[in-house]
């Protein structure tokens, strides 16, 4: 497409210093691209240049790329729900390059739905409008939440159909983050045995993400326990929002810390740990309760693929038995690291630093089928004298008389404390379903705009936003499923 677009100062450090790790390719071109969304505020942290529609829409579906750019498709593997492939990749998307935000942090553009790549296998390389909107919600309410994420800077109607269990309209996603390095990305060239590369590998992660890190004695152990900290904190702020990923396999773990593909995920409502949505997840091995044993476990995977470099895989037995000691204490520090991180969100969400007091409002959520988000966000009325928002979340109020007593016993928060701390809005799973759906079935846009703009306020008090704040009818929650998306 011969259409001009200003200059973007794009730098291409992945592709100048990691070769073997990518493939160069081409995004397909899209025969009627039309610009969905734009997220005008991430674009100034970017420093974009200001672009006309009609040049967003070839921009952003890939059909017209800006000098600097330099589309490739990154190679990765993966652990995927317990079973090792030693080769995945990017299947349906292709990092661009990378800009320097304002804050002189470096950040990934990269495409999702751009078409196939190599590392497709069989599949068509393309994304739905449903669920490349649902990224753009999710991520945009993990931000206004504090919770490390990418975020979609883009969606673009590609103008074909995708075909999956039915003809969807085509779209391609524009997605920023600090970086696309997994702890699969690592495991790509360990299972290969390419030391050296994997070196390169880990120095340029260190040098991205951890750089006060680069002359530390024992940088690589630093690094890992870096990533490890990173992770236990992030996993800590799902647990407190009732967020569950749904599939959090090895190549779906940012060495950044940040919650990246918003696939299968969802919002739990009532509160059970075993809560799972994804269709996929048959056995429940990423349901919300698992997630924090989960996330050990694919660290323990990215120390295995760093264990080479720490020591000599053909060198002394001892030499290999120390650095797995080495890595093993690092790891076994992420209980507690863990449960740090959580209990210093449930003393701000409660007000109250009591572990009893807790642990006992969670039974007591549990055992009346109580919705979390808006029962944390009912205790801020209840402090206030107005326990009549709490107790219709509760299918049965046993025993919450009692612990509310202890509550306001030992709570030293005010109202405006805990409101600031619980969201009234959340991406519900039954909004998020009837604003992709309008904007997919009808290509009417208003719901998803409309939901958009309160999740990007989710702690205010609107009546406007009321209708965002409700769980959905009791038996819906019970069959929703979520979906991949390919």
């Amino acid at each position: 497409m011969s259409l001009s677009l200003p200059p973007f100062s794009f730098d291409n450090s992945y592709a100048r210093e990691l070769p073997g790790l990518y493939v160069d390719w081409p995004p397909a071109a899209a025969p009627a691209p039309r610009l969905l969304f734009l997220n005008q505020p991430l674009g100034a942290e970017l420093s974009l240049p200001a672009l006309a529609e009609d040049q967003a829409a070839a921009l952003f579906a890939g059909n017209a790329l800006p000098v600097g750019a330099q589309p490739i498709a990154q190679a990765y593997a993966g652990h995927q729900f317990g079973g090792f492939s030693p080769s995945l990749g990017d299947g349906r998307a292709l990092l661009m390059g990378e800009l320097i935000d304002a804050n002189g942090q470096r950040r990934d553009l990269a495409f999702k739905g751009s078409g196939r790549t190599p590392f497709s296998r069989g599949g068509d390389g393309k994304a739905a409008v449903g669920p490349m909107l649902r990224e753009v919600l999710i991520g945009e309410a993990m931000h206004a939440l504090g919770v490390p994420t990418t975020r979609a800077l883009a969606v673009v109607a590609t103008g074909e159909a995708v075909y999956r269990e039915e003809a969807l309209p085509g779209a391609v996603l524009t997605r920023v983050a600090a970086s696309h390095l997994r702890v699969g990305t690592f495991q790509y060239f360990a299972a290969r045995g390419e030391l050296d590369k994997l070196a390169r590998l880990a120095d340029y992660a260190v040098a991205r993400h951890d750089p006060a890190l680069r002359e530390h004695p024992e940088r690589l152990l630093a690094f890992l326990r870096a990533v490890t900290e990173r992770q236990a904190r992030l996993i800590a702020q799902w647990m407190n929002l009732g967020f569950i990923h749904g599939v959090m396999n090895t190549d779906n773990m940012t060495i950044s810390g940040e919650t990246i593909d918003y696939g299968p995920c969802a919002f739990m409502e009532a509160y059970d740990p075993a809560t799972k949505f994804s269709s996929i997840d048959q056995r429940g091995r990423y349901a919300y309760g698992n997630q924090p044993p989960i996330a050990q476990w694919n660290l323990a995977r990215l120390a295995e693929a760093l264990l080479p470099l720490l020591a000599d895989p053909e060198g002394p037995e001892s030499a290999m038995d120390a650095a797995v000691a080495q890595v093993s204490a690092v790891l076994d520090g992420f209980p507690a690291q863990y449960d740090a991180a959580l209990r210093a969100g449930q003393q701000a969400k409660l007000g109250v630093a009591d572990a009893g007091l807790i642990d006992d409002w969670l039974a007591l959520l549990q055992q009346g089928k109580a919705d979390f988000t808006a029962s944390h966000r009912a205790l801020a009325a209840a402090l206030e004298g107005d326990e009549t928002p709490l107790r219709r979340r509760f299918e049965s109020t046993q025993g919450l008389d009692a612990w509310l007593a202890r509550w306001r016993a030992a709570c030293t928060a005010t109202p405006t404390a805990l409101r600031a701390v619980n969201p009234a809005v959340i991406p519900r799973n039954h909004r998020v379903e009837e604003a992709l759906a309008a904007a997919s079935e009808n290509d009417d846009l208003a719901p998803f705009e409309a939901l958009l703009a309160a999740l990007r306020r989710p702690f205010d008090e609107d009546p406007a936003q009321a209708r965002f704040t409700e769980p959905a009818p009791p038996a819906q929650p019970a069959c929703y499923r979520t979906f991949c998306g390919t």
